[in-house]
């Protein structure tokens, strides 16, 4: 594992003391703690810290980001994986919530998980910062509406009409996987403006923006290559399932495991021409881009 990922035992710990804080029936929270704090690579939360620090900001100030962007990806994990979408028994190496808990509060906790989010990004952290609140708060409505479209598309038949299969996969991934990941970057580069004392310039805003989105592509295309590749053990879920469930993959689209890493190193390529701007700020940015462009531990 990169450098990159040495700040998880702060952003862990910021996890851990928002459940523990939590008000909400024993239930819920234990549903909520079973998922949220059940390990993972916290990959969102991390890009945030880091595009906070490429954009010149202490990342102190990025945690409630963290936190919100966390909830978020869990909420879509733990519904994601219900019998109605992808019926998965196994996430992150231990039972879905749904298997754990039951159907019924696996929806529910997803459910508190999305409204959950909106909470860590108008509190006592942004006192002063009226308006970064509400702009953090727009773009993570923006990201987890994508997500959800992107879920839409993959799962509803014809929802993407007269495309090809390429411009079909690219239609679901940048915006089911790839709409939260461009949004935990753009947030964290915000997140700088706390201490940086004034806004980001539009550029610096889009070059996180455009790293986001060239990452986004890439994790999924890695995703689906090692559903095909990589055992369970390794992956920490089912693997195979997309091929069993007849679903559009980036090896299916491009007809090949090679063309799909031909895909990989040019997402690559982009990632990281858009951060160099940020110099030595920025490296462990790029460090993450390479890191994700195989996901070797």
């Amino acid at each position: 594992m990169p450098d990159a990922f040495s700040v998880l035992p702060e952003i862990e710990k910021a996890l851990r003391s928002y459940v523990q804080g939590l008000q909400a029936g024993t239930n819920l929270r234990e549903a909520i703690s079973y998922s949220l704090l059940s390990g993972g690579k916290r990959l969102r939360p991390v890009l945030a810290w880091h595009a906070c620090v490429a954009a010149g900001g202490d990342p102190d100030n990025v945690l409630p980001v963290c936190v919100a962007l966390e909830l978020v990806h869990c909420f879509s994990l733990v519904h994601d994986d219900l019998p109605a979408m992808d019926d998965d028994d196994l996430r992150r190496g231990i039972p879905t919530l749904h298997k754990h808990a039951g159907e019924a509060m696996a929806i529910l906790a997803g459910d508190a998980m999305m409204t959950l989010a909106f909470e860590p990004l108008t509190g006592p952290a942004f006192r002063g910062h009226a308006d970064l609140s509400v702009r953090l708060v727009r773009e993570l409505v923006l990201a987890t509406t994508g997500m959800i479209d992107g879920q839409v598309y993959d799962t509803i038949p014809n929802t993407v009409p007269g495309a090809t299969p390429i411009e079909r996969v690219k239609t679901i991934h940048t915006h089911k996987t790839g709409a939260l990941i461009r949004a935990a970057c753009v947030m964290g580069g915000l997140s700088a403006e706390i201490s940086r004392g004034g806004p980001l310039a539009p550029d610096e805003v889009n070059s996180l923006g455009n790293y986001g989105s060239a990452i986004g592509l890439m994790f999924q295309i890695v995703d689906d290559l090692i559903d095909v590749e990589q055992p369970a053990a390794l992956a920490g879920k089912r693997t195979g399932k997309d091929a069993q469930a007849g679903k559009l993959t980036y090896p299916v689209a491009y007809g090949s495991a090679d063309r799909c890493r031909e895909e990989v190193a040019g997402l690559l390529s982009q990632a990281t021409a858009s951060v160099s701007r940020f110099g030595a700020s920025g490296t462990a940015l790029r460090e993450l881009a390479s890191f994700l462009a195989t996901r070797v531990r």
